[in-house]
């Protein structure tokens, strides 16, 4: 094999590595704010670790993120808007990738 093809072969396995890094990151970030949406909501325990499953599926609707906003502005309603919403996305974005790098 040729030192081209090997650096190939290293590009290919550091685009899935990150691609699926990214994916797990995306999904600890909506378990997150599903947990913190339910805190909100009243939930503890069971209840909310069942709404923050409901809100990692919620990200399968359509590609990006917006489908969790809508999710969970839907279910707080007047308790949170769609800037904080957001804003706590990207807080607990990072915290996911803390978390996910710190298991490594």
């Amino acid at each position: 094999m040729s030192t081209f093809d090997d650096r190939e072969n290293a590009f290919e396995a550091k685009f899935a590595h990150d691609a699926d890094m990214q994916f797990k990151a995306d999904a600890r970030r909506n378990k997150l704010v599903g947990l913190w949406a339910a805190e909100l909501m009243g939930k503890s325990g069971d209840d909310a670790s069942a709404y923050a499953k409901e809100v990692i599926k919620a990200d399968f609707e359509e590609a990006g993120h917006e489908d969790v906003v809508r999710k969970v502005a839907a279910d707080l309603g007047d308790k949170s808007n769609l800037d904080e919403i957001r804003a706590k996305m990207g807080e607990l974005m990072a915290l996911a990738k803390a978390q996910l790098m710190s298991e490594a």
